[in-house]
């Protein structure tokens, strides 16, 4: 079966650029690890890309992910919203068979 990378949206690139992470010499990383109110949670953090990461690109900016968290996130998109409650990265992932109200644990 063939899976899909993650995708970026535009936004989530103008967003990073705005906060200046690839002159910082860091990109935006999604991970995934055990834990979290329904088994999995997701980690965003500005780090430094490492040699076995999958880097996508635009705008100038990189999103990284490690080949642990990548099969997790087969075909997710990568976003960022602002809304009252506050602005944020967010993963809208399919193959999360549900997810917590704070939108950062999930369940497959």
């Amino acid at each position: 079966m063939l899976t899909l990378p993650p995708k970026v949206t535009p936004r989530a690139f103008e967003r990073l650029a705005e906060i200046g992470a690839n002159e910082s010499g860091k990109a935006l990383r999604i991970g995934v690890k055990g834990g979290g109110c329904s088994g999995f949670e997701y980690e965003i953090d500005l780090d430094a890309p490492k040699d076995d990461d999958l880097v996508l690109e635009g705008s100038g900016e990189k999103v990284i992910i490690d080949t642990v968290s990548l099969p997790f996130l087969a075909d997710a998109t990568i976003d960022f919203t602002e809304e009252l409650i506050g602005a944020r990265f967010v993963i809208e992932n399919p193959n999360a068979s549900s997810s917590c109200g704070c939108g950062v644990s999930f369940s497959m």
